[in-house]
């Protein structure tokens, strides 16, 4: 990039937000149009990149510390939650494979099971990404898949992820497949949880999980075998990675038996991803070792114990220098922009002037309900989409005498996926080298499609399935 337009890009940033806050302030009042500002802003450097976008990830505390939008403590610690904790954690517990050749081992048996095929790798990676996502935080899915599909396109011979053209459609296949599959589960995330609160809150009555199943099953198939052909259809330059399945299969029988380091390593693993899915049975016990606090301890674990050669399994250096400090404030960023867009009454405002508009509950209705649940989960997140958005679908279906039940569960489906910024769960494949720009391109597209399938399953449901807008213990 030529330093003449690198500057023009620079300077068009504090442009674009400046313009944002003269067009919105009167709509949205001064804070909630500077946060709109900020989020055009970053979109706006993220895309042309005149800095890494890790540095435009800084922006919400620049910019919150100049204008004081909202109290900078709530900020701030956006960039150390409980979901960095997650992938910090989740990140010690493999950084030790390099060295002891855990991740080329696990490289070769994925390779070798799902085939060097990218017709084969985009089916596996999406479909498990999606189905592990159902029962564990899309968070955690991501953190864990990526850096295995990773350590599978170097042990093929892709060194240089963002230059790799098969690691697009791989990588994207986990970030979007992730979000796809909390739709399916109350457990799919903290989006699904906030979402039942904000119902019986509404309905008096507590909600029953299995509902949940049986009237999301429908959607969550459709949208899944949607997603899968689209992906499939996406040009692809590489038709398939390096090497064969024998050869990949011959490389790994070459390693022999698992040393005891690795052993160690799996058995941290392991245990991190059994306490993900246990953590119900010492919820009682321990109620603030959430799944980020048990990876983190056991991340901890790998300074402690001592490998084969006697040194630690993990040295502080190791960890140093391998820790993905760009990621861990990418993600941060998202969810900093995300906390100013809703303290600053951002998105309130926002959904207050859509839902302002003459609306009587129909086809029309739905379709805003859903796109506007889909632009707050793109830039923001899944739970802030649920926490602005079904308040005001519970408010306009009160105030109209509507049941809420139908439109509830459309916003839910609306929600539940991510697909264009690089904020968020989609924040890690873009750390590890994808392209943020090829994310926001082909995600466009599939979130149009999401929410066509989105309004198409929605309103069918309505009109031609009774029991969708009903619950076991609830009728309108």
């Amino acid at each position: 990039m030529s330093t003449s337009r690198r500057w023009l890009f620079l300077l068009s940033g504090p442009i674009i937000f400046f313009a944002a806050q003269l067009l919105f302030e009167y709509e949205i009042t001064t804070p909630g149009a500077q946060a709109v500002g900020t989020l055009l802003w970053m979109i706006f450097w993220w895309v042309t990149r005149p800095v890494h976008i890790a540095v435009t990830s800084l922006l919400p505390i620049i910019i919150n510390a100049i204008f004081n939008i909202v109290p900078m403590s709530g900020i701030t610690a956006q960039y150390w939650s409980d979901s960095i904790i997650l992938i910090f954690g989740s990140g010690l517990l493999c950084i030790p494979w390099a060295r002891i050749g855990l991740d080329r081992r696990v490289a070769l048996k994925v390779l070798s099971l799902i085939g060097p095929s990218m017709r084969s790798q985009i089916t596996v990676w999406l479909l498990a990404s999606i189905v592990a996502s159902t029962i564990l935080p899309n968070v955690m899915v991501c953190a864990l898949f990526t850096p295995i599909a990773i350590a599978m396109l170097h042990a093929s011979g892709y060194n240089d992820i963002s230059v790799c053209k098969p690691a697009v459609p791989i990588l994207l296949a986990i970030g979007w497949g992730v979000g796809i599959g909390g739709v399916w589960s109350p457990l799919g995330g903290a989006m699904n949880l906030a979402a039942i609160s904000i119902l019986e809150q509404q309905i008096g009555k507590e909600f029953i999980y299995i509902d949940w199943l049986i009237r999301m099953a429908p959607f969550f198939i459709i949208i899944s075998l949607v997603m899968l052909c689209c992906m499939l259809l996406m040009p692809c330059e590489v038709k398939q990675l390096k090497g064969t399945r024998e050869y990949f299969l011959k490389n790994y029988r070459e390693l022999g038996p698992m040393t005891r380091d690795e052993k160690v390593c799996s058995l941290l693993f392991f245990l991190g991803l059994i306490g993900a899915f246990t953590r119900p049975l010492y919820l009682s016990l321990f109620p603030a070792l959430t799944p980020a606090h048990l990876y983190l301890i056991l991340g901890m674990l790998c300074f402690v114990l001592t490998a084969i050669d006697k040194a630690p399994l993990l040295t502080w250096e190791s960890a140093e220098k391998e820790t993905m400090w760009g990621m861990l404030l990418l993600f941060g960023g998202g969810l900093a922009l995300g906390k100013l867009l809703n303290d600053s009454g951002a998105s309130a405002g926002i959904a207050a002037v859509i839902s302002g508009q003459s609306l009587d509950g129909g086809f029309l209705t739905i379709l805003i309900f859903v796109v506007l649940g889909r632009m707050v989960s793109e830039a923001t997140n899944s739970t802030a989409s649920a926490a602005v958005v079904l308040p005001i679908v519970m408010g306009f279906t009160s105030q109209l005498g509507l049941n809420p039940i139908p439109y509830w569960l459309i916003t839910v489906m609306a929600f539940n996926a991510e697909f264009m910024l690089p904020v968020s769960v989609r924040a890690i494949p873009v750390s590890y080298g994808l392209d943020a720009r090829k994310m926001l391109k082909g995600g466009a597209l599939m979130a149009c499609i999401h929410i066509i399938f989105v309004v198409i399953v929605g309103y069918a449901a309505i009109q031609f399935w009774p029991a969708f807008s009903q619950l076991s213990n609830y009728s309108f």
